[in-house]
């Protein structure tokens, strides 16, 4: 039997504010198969993008397990944890979270470039085509419209080809219509690269094209999560 992409159990995230300890996930039990598409829904402070953080190995848990791709997060040093998300994990974020000061071009490769890889700006120019923009290569971001942006970043987060993309709320900034062409995309990239996906999302009928949904809320998943 394959293993799961992602296995979490006894998932516990307790974080400090000023007002004391505020307990943010409430003991997940997850498990998401290889290459399987799953939509996490919930109210706003519900800890979605805490979860989402939790399986990027960007925030370590207070207590529980976390395998992603095979791999113990939680046994990782932080070198370990970086070199890892860039060799596996693809990020989208709602906020595009491109260099200003570099081209469309220069933001795809960067991640191609940190793993050593000798062609980084001829695949990141192939990526950048796939994704429509091959004309918009050498255009910095105040240049590119938000739907162009977040175009950009998707180029980025597929570069490593990863075998997870996280996804939160990356339509958030987006008009209906360029939000859809984005998600086409999204869809239609992560089926070649034959990757798990985590589409983080407040819309319901977009979390329905995944395989599975699931339902957070105060840190606790609802119904049949695991």
């Amino acid at each position: 039997m394959n293993q799961p992409a992602i296995h979490l159990r006894g998932i516990h995230l307790k974080l400090a504010s000023d007002a004391g300890e505020v307990n943010i996930l409430n003991g997940i039990d997850l498990s998401v198969g290889r290459q399987e598409t799953l939509g996490i829904v919930g109210p706003s402070g519900s800890g979605k993008s805490s979860l989402m953080m939790v399986m990027a190995g960007l925030e370590r848990p207070s207590q529980g397990q976390v395998h992603v791709l095979g791999q113990d997060l939680k046994a990782m040093s932080e070198d370990a944890l970086s070199l890892f998300r860039r060799r596996h994990v693809g990020i989208v974020f709602q906020s595009f979270h491109l260099i200003p000061t570099m081209t469309a071009l220069e933001n795809v490769a960067i991640p191609l470039e940190l793993s050593g890889q000798r062609t980084a700006l001829k695949k990141a120019a192939e990526l950048l085509e796939r994704v429509g923009l091959k004309n918009r290569q050498a255009h910095y971001p105040a240049q590119l419209s938000g739907g162009e942006q977040q175009r950009v970043a998707l180029a980025r987060a597929f570069s490593s080809g990863p075998g997870l993309l996280l996804a939160d709320e990356p339509t958030g900034n987006l008009d209906q219509t360029t939000g859809d062409g984005v998600i086409e995309l999204l869809f239609d990239l992560n089926r070649n690269n034959a990757a798990t996906l985590i589409l983080i999302t407040h819309d319901q009928e977009l979390a329905k094209r995944c395989m599975r949904v699931i339902h957070l809320k105060d840190g606790r998943l609802e119904g049949n999560g695991a």
